[in-house]
């Protein structure tokens, strides 16, 4: 009877998270596609979909613009990420030293420092560099925080590979950098796609670098022009469920398009 309950009780559970989580997106859906006058309960869906909404969210905002910002920040990052902490993972994991244990050790406890703690010293080190309110700021900072995690992830995911095929390919003449770019790099695949989603995700959503470090308006990326037009249209929560929309469907088909990757890039990249 444990044995019937207990895996029941679980997809239940699952349900209800899921159901809740989703409240918010239906909500936002509903509001969305109502004009103004339209006063009926948010849970109801319009029987005739009110497009201006979003005419007016891209027409009234600074969304274009913010787009491709948020899309250069994004991609710029992502890839930085990808690159510098593979270079330095594969070093790690194929030369276990007592050095290198402990430099892999000092990587992991970066981790633990709150970001928000370095706002400060970091604002006015881009400051000094003059890198606010530029591509190449924002870029670094983000990147920075990532690459822990990742570096993490690839020298463990690299650590299941087998040795010997770095040795055959010595044998063969080929060096350590054709060994890295023709054979590791194809191999770690799974572990790139959970790192891309891992930092694509929250360069993205960023909010709190965003407002100190891109101070222009013309820097402005997704989450800053929402915050501007929810301030200045408060009033038309209508058109504002459209923006927010808008936003979140690129960063969404991302995930369901690279989900079947992503567990098990996160299982293999967590796992000595």
């Amino acid at each position: 009877m444990k044995q019937k309950f207990f895996p029941l009780l679980k997809y239940i559970l699952a349900l209800i998270i899921c159901a809740i989580q989703m409240v918010p997106l239906y909500i936002s859906v509903t509001v969305s596609f109502k004009p103004q006058s339209d006063t009926s309960s948010y849970w109801k869906l319009s029987p005739r979909p009110y497009w201006q909404n979003y005419v007016n969210a891209v027409q009234s905002s600074n969304l274009p613009r913010a787009f491709l910002n948020t899309a250069v920040i994004t991609t710029l990052s992502t890839l930085a990420v990808v690159l510098l902490s593979s270079m330095a993972a594969y070093p790690l994991a194929r030369n276990p030293s007592p050095l290198n244990k402990k430099v892999k050790t000092f990587i992991l406890s970066l981790m633990m420092i709150p970001a928000l703690s370095l706002l400060v010293p970091l604002y006015v080190m881009l400051i000094r560099m003059q890198m606010v309110s530029k591509y190449s700021g924002i870029v670094m900072v983000h990147t920075a925080f990532n690459l822990p995690l990742a570096i993490y992830m690839i020298s463990n995911f690299i650590n299941t590979i087998p040795r010997e095929l770095d040795e055959a390919a010595l044998i063969d003449g080929s060096s350590v950098y054709a060994i890295f770019y023709r054979i590791i790099v194809p191999l770690l695949k799974p572990v790139f796609i959970s790192i891309v989603i891992l930092t694509a995700v929250p360069v993205w959503n960023d909010y709190q670098y965003s407002l100190y470090f891109l101070q222009k308006p013309a820097m402005q990326v997704v989450t800053l022009a929402i915050a501007s037009f929810f301030s200045l249209t408060s009033s038309d929560p209508h058109v504002a469920a459209a923006m927010a929309l808008m936003v979140v469907i690129p960063i969404a088909a991302l995930y369901m398009i690279l989900q079947k990757y992503f567990i098990k890039g996160i299982m293999d990249g967590a796992i000595k």
